[in-house]
């Protein structure tokens, strides 16, 4: 009786701890699905960049609130953008000492409100770094560690004050152009900063844009995770740059003031043959091999290929997340180009987004935030004002 009783005891047991390990294994079973990432729809078309608000200003206080509001958002959603990319400065969003700037992290979560409120995507772009600006000499993002320690901890920072908002209406930039020696290195940073998010947020969508200046030249290059649905390349373009960034002060072509044309040769022989020597010298010596190109839509065609072969090999969508022209350029030049660049990445279903909005002289308003360039905003959204 004894030997019947403790078997049924031992059967018992035996069930109980079966269905416990059971119970158990399915709790594992359930997390780990719960940690496995799925791929976000972060869908978009057509944005504008907010440039020199969190990024490349002075302005703080009561004059930086000043420049960018919800009025803003609301008339760039009324043009039909449906997203706003959001360059941020390390030294706008933190102090020297690696702390939290409340006024300027106080403004970043206003855009975002603002933004899901008139229903457009946003794009935080981590812009420049004290480590890292793409036109400065030295760059100790690729050569220390402590610097490259620093980004990664700007990006834990980021991830736990925006992880609250939905991954289907925010998406994170790694950051702004970067330009490395050798490409490798920007790979290294591309793939442990990944890592860095996805270890709060695997679904979050992140925006990888390519080496030098994000080219689209430098694609064949560019190293991301495998099997990381929820990357979104980047790319930005500027070419032909004298037609671009005509008489741009921060350029050794400033001084050039003579005729630039699109479509076809942005200078012709004869043009360059009647230039003073010093200002010929330095439209040829900085334009090099893209001088004597001709610029239509078929050449902007030809040079998107590279990045969209990446983006399909990879099964992602690609951005072209900075391009545009300085209104300083002749009007008919550059609104033709502005007509092709539209045309060609939407055939092409590459989302993009203007630099900028306003306050660069890109831009298709005022500081005051008025439309002035109505032809440049039909162009881009079809907008008729």
């Amino acid at each position: 009786m004894r030997h019947l009783l403790f078997n049924r005891v031992l059967r018992l047991s035996c069930l109980a701890l079966a269905c416990l390990s059971f119970l158990i294994f399915s709790k594992e079973q359930v997390y780990a699905q719960t940690k496995k990432a799925s791929t976000t729809q972060f869908n978009i078309k057509r944005g504008t960049n907010i440039s020199h608000w969190l990024s490349q200003s002075t302005r703080l206080g009561a004059e930086r609130k000043a420049f960018f509001t919800e009025k803003d958002v609301a008339n760039i959603a009324s043009l039909g953008f449906d997203h706003i990319r959001l360059p941020i400065d390390e030294m706008q969003m933190w102090n020297e000492a690696g702390q939290k700037e409340p006024e300027a992290f106080a403004l970043l979560h206003d855009a975002l409100q603002w933004c899901q409120k008139y229903k457009l995507k946003t794009i935080v772009d981590l812009h420049i770094l004290r480590s890292h600006y793409f036109n400065a000499a030295e760059k100790p993002l690729f050569t220390q560690a402590a610097a490259q320690e620093r980004f990664y901890q700007c990006w834990r920072d980021l991830s736990a004050e925006m992880n609250k908002y939905p991954v289907n209406q925010v998406a994170y930039e790694l950051m702004n152009e970067p330009v490395a020696d050798n490409p490798e290195d920007w790979n290294k940073i591309v793939e442990k900063a990944i890592a860095v998010i996805r270890e709060k947020e695997l679904n979050r969508v992140i925006v990888v844009g390519s080496n030098r200046w994000q080219s689209h030249d430098e694609f064949d290059k560019l190293r991301i995770p495998t099997n990381d649905k929820n990357i979104l390349l980047s790319f930005h373009y500027y070419l032909p740059f004298l037609l671009t960034h005509y008489q741009a002060s921060w350029t050794k072509t400033a001084k050039y003031n003579g005729p630039v044309h699109y479509p076809g040769r942005t200078v012709t022989d004869e043009e360059l043959a009647a230039l003073p020597a010093d200002i010929a010298s330095l439209v040829s010596d900085y334009e090099k091999s893209h001088v004597k190109t001709v610029y239509n839509a078929q050449k902007l065609q030809q040079d998107f290929q590279k990045p969209l072969d990446f983006a399909r090999k990879h099964g992602l969508k690609l951005y072209c997340g900075e391009w545009g022209a300085l209104n300083t350029a002749p009007k008919a030049d550059r609104l033709r180009w502005y007509q092709d660049m539209v045309t060609t990445l939407e055939k092409n279903n590459i989302a993009w987004a203007n630099w900028d909005y306003k306050g660069g002289g890109f831009g298709f308003t005022n500081n005051q935030g008025e439309n002035h360039q109505t032809e440049m905003i039909k162009i881009l959204t079809g907008k008729q004002l």
